[in-house]
């Protein structure tokens, strides 16, 4: 087997590759404060329907069914049982007293070490208003300062402590303090954190903690408080307290019943969370049998990737024939796991209304052109742009679907069968130079004389098998074709739509060549149904090369043991282009230009609650980088485009776009070849530009940059989009790759070399895998 002469660095998990700060809440329990816990999550949820982060619970001495109440309000419980022995040297405080063992308790909270960022929330809180801004917030331990006892101390119950806090330097610092008995500790304040802090905690406005005693005299509560602290010995759930019916009145707007409050849920406004609409909509729908709550739930498991959870859920309950939206909803999700008759009945149902007819007629027409049926595809595209000529994505189909097929040149026995994401006209522009390259690494002649193509996302049905069969052998890749849901089908669960019974029938060598394994961090597979595709393929297959070591070891990971020896390295031929490109010369002179490139696909698991930061980040990059070149914006999608309109609406900065996904293979390569430096969070940003000899830094917003640089041995010229100097970082790596040009081209070179060698190593092998 060939062997790979670069350091395979061991794979970690994804969010430590992508740098994605991974966020938490907390509270200390126990049964006497169940009731306001239950009544706070209730809150949060309904003041924040768009947030749905774990939520670590702290307890000692809860019930399993006080245990089985939480877990109902909230989908992502994490319980962690507290243990007060270390506490109990600490010569201060009534351990019996519950607001002392709280504020021991809370203490726990700096132990935890999943998480980069936690926000701690007392159980007689009430949650009122929007909490993005304590979400987004990245450095330091913010509090709110107390009301009664000067600006110095922090208040008690809200704290958003920050990763250099959840650490065992700072937990040794209060673990000294309360061992020592220099601090006060009463019903009041958190006294060990305070005497450890001293004051030093970044401040937050009130209105995130407004303590209940603010508001006496029965005052109301001001309209923009987030989170109302109801301080003191009478909580609301135990009578109360005189002279504060207004505050108390908030809180009980949360003190629902299960069935209430999961309504309530559902019918607020704005985006809803997808895990929440879940968790929330499916027991309501059980008990109901709401059509429009289950469309709901369907559409959460879609955008979720659990496509045969969707049909269960719109399964059990009975669509009216004149809904026409929960028809279009379950035939997304039955074409999805390939029922694909069953599918058309429910989208033809939902043409009858005008408001869901052009989004059915455009899945018509997919599932049409999936089928190799052009001519279905056209007739239900066109059906669509009439009933909306704007619908992009019937218009998408219609082009598709007349398109007229390249004339097949070559005879069947000099040809190989190639399955690949052939991507449309405006498409990514990484993805559709990657067909054209992965068979350059087979020979100089790309045309259909050498290939006979074979899209991934169409049907391979029997007329399929036997064009496959007929010819010398069968190739598949290159791109990241393992990842579940760009084109989701329930034959493999990954993009090439073969079912197990037409794939054990492919009687030619198969070459799986530099796929990638795709997945975003925070993003899942149908586990059963890829393994056991998965397993297929590697067995059948006679050369399995992966396009890095991150996705071998992912997929080695769903393999058993005997297998793993067959999954090898096989880098990305984009990364090597300027060895495949006959002819191929090095620019004489280049730009004085930098390319940005950023991407917006599933942004969501890309940014979390970074965004803000991230392009504020950019727009400081964007003004010092101009120092060193022209900074321009390189589009491989439409989508891409959105950096430049955000940099100008929000900060006033005006960027060149260039629209690269209109560009020919020739001019994608040559531009990249020509600038001085490609600054990219797409994969093929990076690697199509260092595979031309061109310095790279990567935005790294996907745990397959991490792999490609680490394979390399260049994991320096990458930098997190969650970075907290992402500024900074860019800037003085862009000023140490151009400092010395020449010096950094020559790099690239020497890494590219390395890959090379590799590919060459393997063509030998597959050459005489098949025959040629």
């Amino acid at each position: 087997m060939t062997t790979n002469t670069l350091t395979a660095v061991p794979v970690t998990d994804a969010a430590a590759l992508t740098g994605k700060r991974r966020i938490a809440f907390a509270s200390y329990v126990d049964e006497n404060y169940l009731p306001g816990f239950l009544n706070l999550l209730r809150s949060l949820a309904l003041s924040n329907p768009s947030v749905c982060e774990d939520f670590v619970v702290l307890y000692d001495d809860l019930r399993p069914g006080s245990i089985a109440k939480i877990r109902a309000l909230h989908p992502r419980i994490v319980l962690k049982r507290v243990n007060d022995t270390h506490y109990d040297s600490y010569k201060k405080g009534d351990q019996d007293n519950y607001l002392v063992r709280k504020a021991y308790f809370i203490l726990d909270v700096f132990r935890i070490r999943e998480y980069d960022t936690v926000i701690t929330l007392d159980t007689d809180m009430v949650v009122l208003g929007d909490l993005r801004e304590l979400l987004e917030l990245r450095e330091g331990l913010a509090a709110v300062p107390q009301f009664f006892y000067g600006q110095h101390k922090l208040n008690s119950g809200l704290l958003v402590i920050q990763r250099e806090y959840l650490s065992d330097e700072f937990c040794a610092k209060l673990d000294k303090c309360g061992r020592s008995g220099d601090y006060e500790l009463d019903k009041h304040d958190q006294g060990i954190l305070n005497a450890v802090l001293d004051g030093d905690f970044v401040r937050l406005d009130p209105r995130y903690n407004f303590v209940k005693r603010r508001l006496s005299g029965d005052l109301p509560v001001p309209d923009d408080t987030a989170i109302l602290h109801f301080t003191g010995r009478h909580k609301p759930w135990q009578g109360g307290e005189a002279g504060y019916s207004q505050a108390e009145d908030r809180w009980r707007e949360y003190e629902l019943s299960d069935a209430d409050f999961q309504a309530a849920y559902l019918d607020s406004s704005g985006g809803l969370h997808h895990d929440l609409v879940v968790h929330f909509g499916t027991p309501h729908v059980r008990r109901t049998g709401d059509v429009e709550v289950a469309r709901k739930v369907a559409a959460a498991h879609i955008a979720g990737g659990d496509y045969q959870d969707a049909v269960d859920i719109l399964s059990s309950v009975r669509i009216p024939l004149d809904e026409a939206w929960p028809h279009e909803v379950l035939g997304h999700a039955l074409m999805s796991v390939s029922r694909y008759e069953e599918a058309k009945a429910q989208l033809l149902l939902a043409t009858a209304a005008p408001n869901r007819a052009a989004t059915a007629y455009a899945r018509l027409a997919q599932m049409a052109w999936v089928h190799g049926d052009n001519t279905e595809a056209l007739r239900y595209a066109t059906a669509g742009i009439t009933v909306d000529p704007t619908h992009r994505s019937s218009r998408l189909w219609a082009q598709r679907a007349a398109a007229v097929p390249s004339q097949e040149r070559g005879s069947a026995e000099d040809q190989l069968a190639h399955v690949a994401f052939y991507m449309d006209r405006q498409g990514n522009a990484g993805d559709k130079l990657l067909p054209e390259t992965v068979r350059l690494a087979f020979g100089p002649d790309t045309t259909s004389r050498r290939w006979h193509s074979v899209h991934a996302h169409r049907l391979f049905d029997e007329a399929a098998l036997e064009r496959v069969n007929a010819r010398r052998g069968l190739v598949i890749g290159g791109g990241g074709l393992f990842i579940p849901d760009t084109m989701p089908n329930g034959n493999s669960a990954w993009q090439w739509n073969v079912p197990d019974a037409l794939l054990n029938r492919i009687d030619v060598p198969i070459a799986v060549f530099a796929v990638g394994f795709n997945a975003f961090d925070g993003q899942s597979y149908r586990a059963n149904r890829f393994r056991e595709s998965l397993l297929q393929l590697v067995e059948r297959a006679a050369f399995f090369g992966l396009r890095n070591h991150g996705s071998i070891e992912k997929v080695r990971a769903m393999l058993p043991a005997h297998l793993h020896d067959k999954v090898r390295f096989q880098p990305c031929p984009t990364t090597v282009m300027r060895q495949l490109v006959a002819g191929w010369q090095d620019p004489a002179r280049r730009d004085d230009t930098i390319l940005i490139n950023a991407a917006y696909d599933r942004a969501g698991l890309r940014f979390g609650h970074d965004y803000a930061y991230f392009l504020a980040q950019m727009a400081q990059a964007v003004r010092d980088l101009g120092a060193l070149g022209e900074v321009k914006c390189v589009a491989h999608s439409l989508d891409d485009e959105k950096i430049a309109f955000d940099l100008r609406r929000e900060h006033g900065i005006s960027m060149p776009v260039i629209p690269m996904y209109d560009f020919e293979n020739d001019e994608i390569r040559d531009l990249y070849a020509r600038t001085k430096l490609v600054i990219g969070m797409r994969g093929h940003a990076g690697m199509i530009p260092f595979g031309v000899g061109t310095p790279i830094i990567s935005l790294i917003s996907h745990p397959k940059m991490a792999y490609f640089l680490r394979d390399i041995e260049r994991p320096e010229w990458g930098v997190s989009v969650h970075d907290r100097h992402l500024a900074a970082r860019l800037v003085e790596r862009a000023k140490d790759l151009l400092a010395d040009h020449t010096k950094t081209v020559a790099d690239v070179h020497g890494r590219q070399q390395e890959l090379w060698k590799i590919t060459e190593a393997n063509a030998a092998d597959l050459r005489v895998i098949l025959g040629s």
